[in-house]
């Protein structure tokens, strides 16, 4: 897939790619489980996706303890918020796309509520036109559906559009829409055919942050 010119917006996901928030998101799923049967992280990390309305279930032996198990979550990430940052050089390009013009949004499977509170807790509350949230929709990713509504709202066409990630869920979404996608590969070993579906696959944040600013010419 070939990248826009030059896009008119580009739209990121949050967590693993604006923000250093896995580790947190890791340890809050891993304390929200202890009482009720604990999984590995590779087995937490392969079923997240969408709000943890969804991708609890999924991990625990017996729905009945998904309130309790929701409210352990909700209560550590709320006490260690603070640990989550922002990755080194996404500051200066987001302020390199607003100097250029372009519209930027979020695509994110976070909640809105925990969301919109990371973003004033980082500055960022109005960095961002569009945020499409995991409990915005009833599809989340790789349904493509959420980052169509972006381009919606932003009045952009998918050839116009940029969109960064770290996900394959991400990818996937992205390829769906046509829309030329970046994928922060992590260290993490990634399929050929998600390499395939993204335009360019980095190793690192920082080096994505760098493409996109290329991007712009």
């Amino acid at each position: 897939m070939t990248s826009p010119v030059r896009p008119r917006a580009v739209v990121f996901d949050f967590d693993g790619t604006l923000v250093n928030s896995l580790p947190l998101v890791l340890a809050s799923i891993c304390h929200a489980l202890e009482p009720f049967g604990p999984k590995p992280a590779t087995e937490i990390f392969a079923k997240l996706g969408g709000p943890p309305e969804r991708f609890l279930p999924l991990l625990l032996n017996d729905a009945a303890n998904v309130p309790a198990a929701l409210a352990r979550m909700d209560a550590y990430h709320r006490a260690n918020n603070h640990l989550v940052e922002l990755f080194v050089g996404a500051a200066p390009m987001l302020q390199r796309l607003r100097k250029f013009g372009i519209q930027t949004a979020i695509w994110t499977g976070r909640d809105r509520l925990s969301t919109e509170l990371l973003l004033r807790q980082l500055g960022l509350a109005a960095e961002f036109a569009v945020a499409v949230c995991g409990d915005d929709l009833p599809t989340h990713k790789p349904n493509p559906e959420g980052l169509r509504e972006v381009m919606r709202r932003l009045a952009v066409d998918p050839a116009d559009t940029l969109f960064v990630g770290d996900a394959d869920v991400d990818v996937i979404g992205g390829h769906a829409c046509g829309v030329a996608t970046i994928l922060i590969r992590h260290a993490r070993e990634i399929a050929d055919e998600i390499v395939r579906k993204s335009w360019q696959a980095v190793a690192t944040p920082a080096e994505a942050f760098d493409l996109v600013v290329r991007s712009l010419g």
